[in-house]
């Protein structure tokens, strides 16, 4: 299953793709194997307004679900922000990521930053740099990704494949 990871923002969205998720000859999901495929950031230009940063960020984000065709896609939930034009700046990035999915026609999933560090690290109050350091280690990887935004895309893609081999053996 290859699984695009996003996290929201109109200045850096990250984007990470991974692979992971395949059964082994038992039937049982396996998600020691998974692969990194590829990672970066869609950036805008400060200046720009939100008008045309919007769809600057759909357009690259179109291309990615084009050319790489994933599964799924995942992307990290908006926490309570003390800063509520950056919270809504935020909104607006993760609606324009949704839209593109539904447009795209792939499956999308939510997690909140407390799921995504549970899943990865396997405390969910664990802090960035230990998140980081898993993503690196899970992904077979010989630095920890940057931008931050990549390394954060990459952990809530790692969220989904967990939670979805988990799901898939609790249906059957």
């Amino acid at each position: 299953m290859l699984t695009l990871g996003i996290d929201p923002g109109t200045a850096i969205m990250g984007y990470g793709l991974v692979e992971g998720g395949a059964a082994d000859s038992r039937g049982q999901t396996r998600t020691e194997d998974l692969q990194l495929v590829e990672y970066g950031a869609l950036r805008t230009p400060a200046n720009a307004p939100m008008s045309e940063r919007l769809p600057m960020l759909y357009t690259e984000l179109m291309d990615l679900l084009n050319e790489h065709k994933p599964d799924s896609m995942a992307i990290e939930q908006l926490f309570f922000n003390k800063n509520v034009r950056t919270a809504l700046s935020v909104g607006q990035a993760r609606g324009v990521a949704i839209l593109a999915g539904a447009h795209a026609g792939v499956n999308i999933a939510e997690y909140t930053p407390l799921q995504v560090k549970q899943a990865v690290v396997g405390y969910g109050r664990a802090e960035k740099e230990q998140v980081q350091s898993m993503v690196k280690i899970l992904l077979h990887m010989d630095h920890i990704p940057q931008p931050d935004d990549a390394a954060d895309a990459l952990a809530v893609a790692i969220c989904h494949i967990h939670s979805w081999a988990y799901m898939a053996r609790v249906r059957e």
